[in-house]
């Protein structure tokens, strides 16, 4: 059973606009309904595009900056200047070019002790949002194995369910990596994968349309109760979904 909605795009570049498109009308109502947007940011190379048109007219002007509060839904346990790093990328694709106060901005320190900064993290979030954390928006990727967040397959995406963050190590990139939980993805009110390219097919295909497998396909576990789902892909990322 499928869910959320489904926004087919023509090519990577209508995929970036939509999503920068939902980050701008996110803001807005949360800004008007709380005075305050805050976003959970995903890395790779599918948002960098989106972020990249944030930071030039006319989207640039759209948001109020000063009120937005950017958090990030993993990290990898990396220095905040490695190539690697989320943070990084968000920093050079737009971060650096809005009128954000720094304080405002909120990065994962886990290139020294990644359960520390897991730990620091959720009193971070919790401080800031609560428990359960409701962010405005959180926004995910997918790997071509199905993988979003730092939630790989192979293990249970529910265990320490009550953690609003953890560390884990990727067996499949030899690597630590600090993430948010389903339980903090899941209590979003808007949630939104941005998914492009032929190598994602078949796991977007199994992910939206197949029987549900969260430890093969963590994806899957991705259902917010109370929020909005949603997913803007490309044709080529969904050429093996069977049409309703």
């Amino acid at each position: 059973m499928p869910h959320g909605s489904l926004v087919v795009c023509s090519n990577s570049d209508e995929v970036a606009a939509k999503v920068a498109d939902l980050f701008i009308e996110t803001a807005r109502t949360a800004i008007a309904e709380r005075d305050a947007f805050r976003v959970a940011l995903s890395g790779g190379n599918t948002p960098r595009n989106a972020y990249a048109l944030l930071a030039r007219a006319p989207r640039l002007d759209a948001v109020a900056w000063p009120k937005v509060f950017i958090y990030f839904g993993d990290e990898r346990c990396v220095p905040p200047n490695d190539p690697e790093s989320n943070y990084r990328m968000a920093e050079e694709s737009f971060l650096r070019a809005v009128p954000i106060p720094p304080g405002n901005v909120h990065r994962i320190r886990c290139e020294a002790d990644p359960g520390h900064a897991a730990n620091e993290y959720s009193s971070l979030v919790r401080h800031d949002l609560g428990d359960p954390p409701h962010f405005d928006l959180v926004l995910l990727g997918m790997g071509p194995d199905g993988h979003t967040a730092s939630l790989f397959p192979g293990q249970d995406p529910t265990i320490d369910s009550s953690d609003l963050v953890r560390a884990i190590y990727a067996e499949s990139q030899q690597m630590w990596r600090v993430t948010i939980t389903p339980k903090v993805i899941n209590a979003a009110r808007v949630v939104a994968f941005a998914v492009e390219g032929t190598t994602k097919a078949d796991a977007l295909a199994a992910v939206y349309q197949g029987p549900t497998d969260c430890i093969r396909y963590p994806a899957q576990i991705v259902d917010p109760k109370d929020g909005k789902l949603v997913w803007i892909v490309d044709r080529l990322a969904a050429a093996e979904l069977t049409p309703a």
